[in-house]
């Protein structure tokens, strides 16, 4: 139990147990799944834990509230990581109603049978609700990253309970950098729907928010600026560090000294940041948080079976369904008999925005020749 103000509580729990989040996300810290109480007049709580951490959550509740009843459990997000207990609370604490949206309740209905007909209450955006000293305000936010996600926006204490926004994979057992993982987190989960973060800062630059409560990941009280800077810098495609990064596949090692000759080739001309993946090998998570990340991304790969390498096709895949845009780009290209991966990379970036590509474009056939290692100097003078 950790007091945040002399009013709200934090009642969530860390799992280490979970090796890959939603099924795909490594996660070697664990995860937070975040709960809150605020002690009033009337008792609320904010959204329940994942379906292993049961008990821990009802008497992590129990020890904040003591001899009295939550009126209130107010469910912000219908992903099962912060519904799942939400019958495990009805029946411990019946007379509690239970605050959603219209969506909230069509979700919860198909995923549990039942919609708690007799214990809902239905909210509308910017509908408000007082529990005594504190009057919360409910700030719609579909599509960050699901249709019926709602923030809610304490008025009392300046607390905004952002769901899954501004959250970040991570135990809170656990002591790391808030960006990377926050980066990870928003690129993988939320990174597609940056029109509708953008919207949603838009709402929340009109709140006074001395403190920030998400679903995942730790509570953020100072130097907010930071947090929110990064998410619109995430949200509307723009650059985050000044650099190139290259990412590529490579069968029998040819693709991969062009790589290297073409790293090297960067930081000779200055590049402020060069970052090599391997896509075969790292995380892919971690390579498309880095696409997103640096403003300049050249893709080196082999034809293969008449298309493209499959991890290369996978990435090219994670990137334009997230609505990858806004960068420079540029291609390595390798084949022996009929080398057409540039073409059918670029051929992926048809519908992306903003995409500027390089004048180079370097194809090997098999090995790097004398005239490779020429283009690739002059691609390096086009991407530092």
């Amino acid at each position: 139990m950790t007091k945040i103000t002399n009013d709200i509580y934090y009642v969530g729990v860390n799992d280490h147990q979970l090796d890959l989040f939603e099924g795909q996300y490594i996660v070697e810290n664990g995860m937070a799944y975040n709960s809150y109480v605020v002690m009033d007049e009337q008792i609320t709580v904010f959204d329940t834990v994942d379906a292993n951490f049961t008990e821990e959550w009802l008497a992590n509740i129990a020890e904040v509230v003591g001899d009295r009843t939550p009126d209130y459990l107010v469910v912000q997000h219908m992903e099962p990581d912060h519904s799942a207990n939400i019958g495990h609370f009805a029946e411990k604490y019946p007379t509690a109603r239970i605050v959603g949206n219209a969506k909230t309740f069509t979700y919860m209905k198909q995923f549990f049978g039942k919609d708690f007909a007799n214990e809902k209450v239905i909210v509308k955006d910017n509908d408000t609700l007082t529990t005594g000293a504190h009057t919360f305000t409910f700030v719609f936010a579909p599509m960050v990253h699901w249709p019926e996600v709602m923030l809610t926006y304490d008025s009392t204490d300046k607390v905004l309970f952002s769901a899954d926004a501004f959250g970040k994979f991570g135990a809170l057992d656990v002591e790391e950098d808030w960006a990377c993982e926050a980066r990870r987190y928003y690129i993988g989960i939320v990174g597609k729907y940056g029109r509708q973060v953008q919207a949603l800062l838009k709402k929340a630059a009109a709140l006074d928010i001395a403190i920030i409560c998400p679903l995942h990941g730790p509570i953020l009280k100072e130097n907010l600026g930071y947090y929110l800077d990064l998410y619109n810098t995430w949200s509307s495609y723009g650059t985050e560090t000044e650099g190139t990064l290259i990412a590529y596949t490579s069968v029998y090692g040819n693709t991969k000294k062009a790589v290297e000759l073409l790293a090297a080739k960067l930081e000779e001309e200055g590049c402020p940041k060069v970052v090599v993946n391997d896509l075969a090998r790292e995380d892919m998570a971690e390579c498309v948080e880095d696409a997103f990340r640096y403003g300049k991304v050249v893709f080196a790969t082999t034809t293969y079976n008449g298309d493209i390498f499959p991890f290369m096709k996978q990435f090219l895949d994670h990137l334009t369904e997230r609505d990858f845009q806004n960068r420079k780009v540029a291609f390595i290209e390798n084949g022996t008999w009929a080398p057409t991966a540039a073409r059918i990379m670029k051929a992926r970036f048809e519908k992306s925005k903003n995409i500027e590509y390089a004048e180079t474009t370097v194809t090997i056939k098999s090995a790097m020749t004398e005239e490779n290692k020429e283009q690739i100097a002059a691609l390096a003078k086009e991407m530092k």
